[in-house]
């Protein structure tokens, strides 16, 4: 691994844990599971994680998070019927932005096989404009904020 290169993640390092199935589609040519399935897992715990906290109802929150980054550092191969857990915090809470930091767990393993970030914005549902992140949300984020140094 390059010497610029942090070490893996570890499962300590995460506050909150999404357990996802892979399923027999998420394999690609190559017998792992394909990039975008990694995006997808993503996506459905950061979502998991804020419908569980009542933070967002999907279709009447006033105020929404909209992905503005996103990236992802991969470090071993998963494959199907392998499960995973996806790790979550966050690592920066800002007025109306959230940087999440995530990552793949294989069964019995301690260190990350991916790690990812995701960075949402929040907007005004019927304007798409910028707006402060609801107080619940913002509650419900400081659950898992970590320092990412």
């Amino acid at each position: 691994m390059p010497a610029n290169h942090p070490p893996p993640a570890r499962r300590k390092d995460f506050r909150l844990f999404t357990p996802m199935p892979t399923r027999w589609m998420d394999n690609d040519a190559y017998g792992h599971v394909n990039n975008v399935v990694y995006y997808a897992w993503f996506d459905t715990a950061v979502n998991r994680f804020l419908i569980d906290s009542g933070s967002l109802d999907i279709e009447t929150s006033p105020v929404i998070g909209l992905v503005v980054e996103t990236g992802c550092r991969y470090r071993a191969s998963v494959s199907y019927p392998e499960d995973v857990t996806i790790g979550l915090r966050v690592a920066r809470l800002g007025t109306s932005s959230v940087r999440y930091e995530l990552a793949v767990f294989r069964a019995g393993q301690d260190t990350a096989a991916a790690e990812a970030h995701f960075v949402h914005v929040y907007v005004d549902r019927a304007t798409q404009r910028p707006v402060p992140i609801p107080e619940d949300a913002r509650a419900a984020m400081r659950g898992i904020l970590v320092d990412s140094e």
